[in-house]
């Protein structure tokens, strides 16, 4: 007679850049900067979420190229092309657990958007500072949240509408926070839109999400925190 099962351990595995645990027990992120190039707010961030035990992937689209305006960052993309951009976020994606959270920042959501199709075991989006298109179709119960200043030019209350409909009919998981009275980049300390309040809020709710995916590995796995 088979006795009860037993759990097995999440063991903890840590990973650098291209090397994946596969115990279940932790979040896997890939992080895609926006159009102000990779900086030191996409690397703090990613560290930001490493030391709370999550793996984290930050892909350079840009090859190097920085701005520090928003014209500067249109110029730029302009010159790599946006094709180029989304082929090296696809690249940057080889051998990342089909799994994996989705983040983007800014210009970085429509990397998610574009890649979202080709990756449907997505464990979750994060869409920060723009609301981009879901694609559709999309599976039943992904689970997506918005971070974004209230207003901002690139999350209109259309699109954010838009994003609801898709949502509404793919039966997905939607949480949509704004930040009142706030610059676009408010979570970025080196921009003039910087608000240490809601920069801190935003990461406590993407702390949280990132949990929540983290728990539902665990569970998927059927296994338990040693």
């Amino acid at each position: 007679m088979r006795g009860p099962a037993v759990p097995r351990p999440c063991w903890r595995v840590s990973a650098g850049l291209g090397a994946w645990g596969h115990d279940g027990g932790v979040a896997r992120v890939v992080l895609f900067h926006s159009v102000l190039g990779l900086r030191a707010v996409e690397l703090n961030a990613a560290e930001r979420l490493r030391r709370a035990g999550h793996e984290v992937v930050v892909p350079d689209l840009f090859g190097g190229g920085t701005a520090s305006t928003l014209e500067g960052g249109f110029r730029l993309l302009e010159q790599v092309g946006w094709a180029v951009v989304v082929e090296r976020a696809r690249r940057a994606l080889a051998g990342v657990p089909g799994e994996a959270v989705l983040a983007g920042m800014s210009m970085g959501t429509g990397v998610v958007s574009a890649l979202l199709p080709e990756r449907p075991a997505t464990g979750g989006v994060l869409f920060l500072h723009a609301a981009a298109d879901l694609p559709e179709p999309v599976r039943s119960g992904l689970r997506v949240q918005l971070h974004a200043a209230d207003p901002d030019e690139f999350a209109p209350a259309e699109r954010v509408a838009a994003l609801r409909e898709v949502v509404r009919r793919s039966g997905l998981e939607l949480e949509v926070f704004r930040y009142p009275g706030v610059g676009h980049f408010y979570t970025d300390p080196e921009l003039p839109d910087h608000d240490v309040a809601a920069a801190e809020l935003t990461w406590r709710r993407v702390l949280d999400f990132l949990e929540q995916d983290a728990g539902r590995a665990r569970s998927k796995a059927g296994c338990e925190e040693r």
